[in-house]
């Protein structure tokens, strides 16, 4: 598991965030007590899952999957800090509160889930330098 930093933008309105990527031993350890599913997006840098997991020892982790084209293998796992995971789920759940009426007026508009879909893009940007 190696850590990295991530600095958004300014009109990101995000913090630094510290971020780690595990390889597949990190992942199978930090999973070992079960996982839970919470949601996923399909973006055009890929298909990312979220859920969170625990240790043997019931330690929680807050991870992200990442899968790149028709890939059954993930391309990569990010563990985050639950004060971000938890910015990503509300802005995921912000996203559901919009009406489909709504949405389709406003298709291209920038919405939660565009902005997440662009703080994920940066996380990916950083991550790929890290090797693990």
């Amino acid at each position: 598991m190696k850590s990295f930093t991530v600095q958004f933008h300014r009109e990101d309105e995000m913090d630094t965030m510290t971020i780690q990527k595990l390889n597949e031993q990190d992942f199978e350890k930090a999973t070992e007590g079960g996982t839970r599913h919470l949601f996923d997006l399909d973006t055009n840098i890929g298909f990312f899952v979220f859920f969170d997991a625990e240790d043997a020892n019931g330690n929680p982790s807050y991870l992200v999957l990442q899968y790149e084209d028709d890939n059954e293998d993930p391309s990569a796992c990010y563990s985050f800090e639950l004060k971000d995971f938890y910015e990503f789920a509300a802005l995921y759940l912000n996203d559901l509160e919009f009406g489909e009426e709504e949405r389709m007026d406003e298709e291209d508009e920038y919405g939660p889930i565009h902005h997440l879909a662009h703080l994920l893009y940066h996380i990916v940007e950083e991550g790929n330098a890290v090797e693990v």
